[in-house]
């Protein structure tokens, strides 16, 4: 509790995102005391939002982000963007999918029929083919400057979805350094959009009520805590206070949260359902978070580096991943959160089109692909090309920063907007990029 009480001091009402002014702003919507007591007490599963207004409005614009981060590089030719026949193509086949004319790998014969839901892109050409830089382009839309430390995707999206009144996280992270590689996280943005990071276990630590501690007199602390801040803040109405005191409902909020990243608190049925893998298993977790109102979940599978042997290795990764993300999908479709989730898949590179002696692919980042399904995205839709052996873009080349452009569009996020760092105005995407607005619903 320690921990988290100076946590508590350390956070700060920044008032990011009031509605867009068409009735009930998302704030005041869940600011209501009764809503937030609500949210406290359990946040699973919120009875009080089953009244058809107030879901209506919680639909309307909670909106969220699940990036399923391929560590180490996918091979674009093993997943979207298969060349059958051609000495680059290696062994598999091309398969139709449910979209006319459009075919992915064999190896992904599941996402083949979820198709419609997603859209492809297969002209990034991102340049940098080290593991390094690379994954900071990926994570941050940009490459690294001295002087100016940028934010990634998900404190972004944190910071523009997020609410701070929430008492979720708004970005959680599920064993992204399992290849050692660059974390991310909140650059100049600060410490308040940081990810909770989840490196050895999917359960947060530090977050459950100590057993010495009965839970009766648990909840009288709290109730105390309560009387004593709402005293305090009447006799001392300033913003300070009132951060104060909302920090440390989120704290509250985060240790009622513990449930959420338990799959036992799911039927076996359902996690039949996404598979018994660690990776399907964290897709799950993604989808109890977004369903809680977390704005930025990122997933991370590792060992996609396939320097040899790369036929036997994405045989094993890609039946993982297409099988949690298909389950992702259909899951988040059948339960009405699929228009207002964003699916993606990406890494920091591709792979070689040329097959080495080990019978691997090395990194390649001159013509690759990413997927991105749901929220905001016409799916169906395959954007870009390359030659016949995969070796350079010849239609629609697409930088990293046109990928998050495209991401903040397909959330209504204006990708023109600027933060203010010191003197300095940034854009939230690299100078000269624009949406791909082909694939945008």
């Amino acid at each position: 509790m320690a921990r988290f009480d100076s946590i508590a001091c350390a956070q700060r009402d920044h008032g990011f995102r009031t509605g867009d002014g068409d009735g009930l702003s998302r704030r005041g919507f869940l600011g209501m005391s009764a809503l937030t007591t609500a949210f406290a007490a359990n946040m699973r599963v919120l009875d009080v939002l089953q009244a058809p207004t107030l879901a209506a409005e919680l639909k309307r614009q909670q909106k969220s982000v699940i990036l399923l981060w391929l560590a180490g590089g996918a091979s674009q030719l093993e997943t979207w963007d298969p060349k059958p026949g051609r000495p680059t193509g290696g062994p598999f086949r091309a398969i139709s999918t449910d979209i006319a004319g459009v075919q992915v790998c064999e190896l992904l014969p599941k996402m083949a029929t979820r198709m419609k839901t997603t859209a492809l892109i297969r002209s990034l050409n991102t340049r940098n083919g080290d593991h390094g830089g690379g994954t900071i382009l990926m994570e941050t839309g940009r490459s690294k400057e001295a002087a100016v430390d940028f934010p990634d995707l998900g404190a972004i999206i944190a910071r523009e979805l997020g609410r701070a009144d929430s008492q979720v996280p708004d970005y959680v992270s599920l064993y992204s350094e399992t290849e050692g590689r660059h974390k991310g996280g909140p650059g100049f943005l600060g410490a308040r959009y940081a990810p909770m990071f989840l490196t050895d276990s999917m359960i947060p630590p530090n977050i459950r009520r100590l057993d010495s501690i009965p839970e009766a007199d648990h909840r009288d602390r709290a109730e105390f805590q309560k009387l004593l801040a709402r005293r305090f803040q009447t006799t001392h109405p300033n913003a300070s206070v009132a951060s104060h005191g909302m920090a440390y409902e989120r704290v509250r909020g985060l240790m009622a949260s513990e449930s959420l990243f338990d799959v036992n608190q799911e039927p076996q049925s359902m996690r039949h359902f996404y598979g018994p893998t660690q990776f399907q298993e964290q897709c799950l977790v993604a989808r109890r978070l977004v369903e809680a109102g977390v704005p930025f979940v990122k997933v991370a599978r590792a060992w996609w580096d396939s320097h040899g042997q790369n036929f036997e290795t994405h045989r094993e990764l890609c039946a993982d991943l297409d099988q949690g993300m298909s389950a992702l999908l259909d899951d988040l479709g059948q339960r009405g959160l699929l228009e207002n989730t964003l699916v993606l898949t990406f890494g920091e590179f591709g792979r070689t089109p040329q097959i080495n002696a080990s019978l691997g692919r090395d990194h390649f980042a001159n013509a690759w692909s990413c997927s991105l399904s749901g929220c905001g995205i016409k799916g169906g839709t395959v954007y870009g090309k390359t030659d016949a052996d995969g070796q350079t873009v010849t239609e629609g080349e697409t930088k990293a920063g046109d990928l998050f452009a495209t991401i903040f569009a397909a959330l209504g996020i204006d990708p023109a907007k600027e933060y203010q760092f010191g003197a300095r105005p940034i854009p939230i995407v690299d100078f000269g990029c624009q949406p791909v607005k082909e694939i945008l619903a």
